[in-house]
């Protein structure tokens, strides 16, 4: 019914410390790669779209502003033509996507 004090004393063995962290750095691998390191990933993309996005083209905003780029500006700005003779400013991080993207003037 109860268990004698010989069989208890042998269950306290030590077991290995670094197997005792070994779920922790298995758990922290798989939320590495399922996780952080495809978000990583998408940070890139979405500033290299930011970094070449230039006139002309079609863009999306993060507020969901369709429009077309009039104008990009240094200061981290660009002008957003939503309709005719309608122009706002806004900031390159909102931009959300690129639909349609112009092509490159030719140099002369």
């Amino acid at each position: 019914m109860f268990v004698t004090p010989a069989y208890a004393q042998a269950a306290g063995a030590s077991p290995n410390p670094v197997m005792s962290f070994a779920p922790l750095i298995l758990i922290f691998a798989i939320m590495y790669f399922l996780m952080i390191r495809p978000q990583q990933k998408k940070m890139k993309e979405h500033k290299a779209m930011i970094e070449a996005v230039r006139r002309g083209d079609e863009v999306v905003t993060a507020g969901g502003i369709m429009g077309k780029v009039a104008k990009v500006r240094e200061d981290g700005f660009v002008e957003v033509e939503i309709a005719e003779g309608v122009k706002v400013k806004v900031q390159k991080a909102t931009l959300s996507a690129v639909v349609s993207k112009t092509e490159p003037v030719a140099e002369s």
